[in-house]
């Protein structure tokens, strides 16, 4: 007797759905990878892809990616012609000047209610990593980014606002990469502990203005690293990561021929 097409199984279906499917739309799923990717550098200022490439490396149909571009579209990260199809948006300096503005104004407003309150016990893993003897610290660049961005988010979540350390969280991730690039240089390395170390103490010793002082100097030191970036120096940093781990990078973008040593090349000032 013949039998009719097999009926497909909840497992099938999740078997032939990209990964990280579950609970988002395809469109969701794209739009999420290719968010991390321009934020992550992975996709510099001027590289250039079409709508049927993009599909093919994320395994979709050109729906949901072109759903997922327009959405980036709108938010300023991406730009579409026709001839050209679509690019990457230059580097906008001005809006990481406005995002390290608000990260300076969320840090200070942590300190100073940190200060206010008494250090609360949630900073002590802060200090175990940190206040360390300069033979015990961290060394690796990658490593100590992370814990870079873990020292200022745990400022934040201690103080328990929520809605603020979901707004610092958001600008963590928006200017991630960047800030990263600053611990290449052995200088600032070693500047971060001793500035770390600075803004504990004066927590625990509740000098609010102290503390507030450090914290502005500290971010305006990260600032300036950013400020002294090129397009070079970030297509260097995506050669390294893609050479390290080539599965990353998940479209065979156009590069731009713009990547000199220029501070203003693939950038919006």
């Amino acid at each position: 007797m013949a039998r009719g097409p097999a009926r497909r199984t909840s497992g099938d279906a999740a078997r032939r759905r990209p990964s990280g499917a579950a609970g988002a739309s395809l469109a969701d799923i794209a739009y999420a990878r290719l968010r991390r990717d321009v934020f992550e550098f992975r996709l510099l200022p001027g590289d250039r892809f079409n709508e049927k490439e993009l599909a093919q490396s994320l395994g979709m149909s050109r729906t949901p990616v072109r759903e997922a571009l327009y959405r980036l579209a709108q938010e300023g990260h991406l730009s579409v012609a026709a001839r050209s199809g679509w690019t990457v948006s230059p580097l906008d300096f001005s809006l990481y000047d406005e995002l390290y503005d608000t990260r300076t104004v969320l840090e200070t407003a942590a300190v100073r209610q940190l200060c206010e309150r008494g250090e609360p016990a949630a900073l002590e893993p802060l200090r175990g990593y940190w206040m360390v003897e300069p033979a015990r610290r961290e060394t690796d660049p990658s490593r100590l980014a992370t814990q870079d961005e873990a020292f200022h988010i745990g400022l934040v979540e201690a103080t328990g606002n929520r809605v603020m350390a979901q707004m610092h969280r958001d600008i963590t991730e928006r200017i991630r990469v960047v800030r990263s690039l600053d611990f290449t240089d052995s200088v600032r390395v070693a500047a971060t502990f001793d500035e770390h170390v600075q803004i504990l103490r004066s927590i625990a010793r509740r000098k609010a203005d102290h503390a507030c002082l450090l914290v502005r100097a500290h971010i305006e030191a990260s600032r300036s690293a950013v400020r002294r970036i090129t397009l070079h120096r970030l297509y260097l940093a995506r050669e390294e990561q893609a050479a390290a781990c080539p599965q990353l990078l998940p479209v065979r973008a156009r590069p731009s021929s713009r990547t000199g040593g220029s501070p203003v090349a693939g950038v919006r000032l």
